[in-house]
């Protein structure tokens, strides 16, 4: 489990094709305290780390998770968020994110709000139906607030300082994103169907 607070911003160092993608990641964690086997959202993906180094980690991808996510699209060089798993004792600051992710949102609009910048994204219809006003998603593994939802858009602000730490500071319009929706959204619109 994680609270999609992001407290790294990892670098793809090598990808590699074997029966799944492997990935090596740099991060500035201490890699001392991982072990072989700890899970790492990885921009939002639970993925397990299978090997490490002084300052890198490395992870297989699935097939399936390549087909659900933005990982397919990841190149080296590139930036992404990172979040050890929740350990008991830890601060919640954001939401209860699984790592499972449900779908791609895609970046409509981005526009200056304050020194914030408003973020429209379109979701998949099959999961805009559990995405509300001021409730929670994981967008890249960053614990957001739903601002407002039409249809199957909705919009999030999203501060400077988590533009800086994050990799949202270099996300543009067209950008496909992970998306999670809000584990509580998913129960409740079960039980809604089931009552119905």
């Amino acid at each position: 489990m994680f609270t999609g607070i992001v407290t790294d911003m990892g670098e793809i160092r090598s990808l590699e094709r074997r029966g799944d993608l492997r990935a090596r990641i740099g991060t500035s964690y201490d890699t001392s305290g991982i072990d072989i086997g700890a899970s790492i959202a990885c921009s939002g993906v639970c993925l397990t780390v299978v090997e490490l180094g002084s300052d890198w980690f490395d992870v297989e991808i699935s097939a399936e998770t390549l087909d659900k996510t933005n990982v397919g699209a990841w190149v080296e060089g590139q930036k992404i968020n990172l979040e050890r798993a929740l350990k008991v004792g830890d601060e919640l600051g954001g939401h209860i994110v699984s790592g499972h992710v449900d779908g791609l949102a895609k970046i409509i609009e981005m526009r200056p709000e304050g020194d914030s910048v408003r973020y429209t994204f379109e979701a998949p219809r099959s999961l805009a139906r559990f995405i509300a006003p001021k409730g929670s998603v994981a967008l890249d593994g960053t614990s957001l607030t739903v601002n407002e939802v039409e249809d199957t858009r909705f919009g999030v602000n999203i501060i400077p300082h988590t533009q800086e730490v994050t990799t949202w500071g270099a996300s543009k319009v067209d950008d496909k994103v992970n998306l999670e929706i809000d584990t509580l959204a998913r129960y409740v619109a079960r039980l809604a169907e089931m009552q119905g």
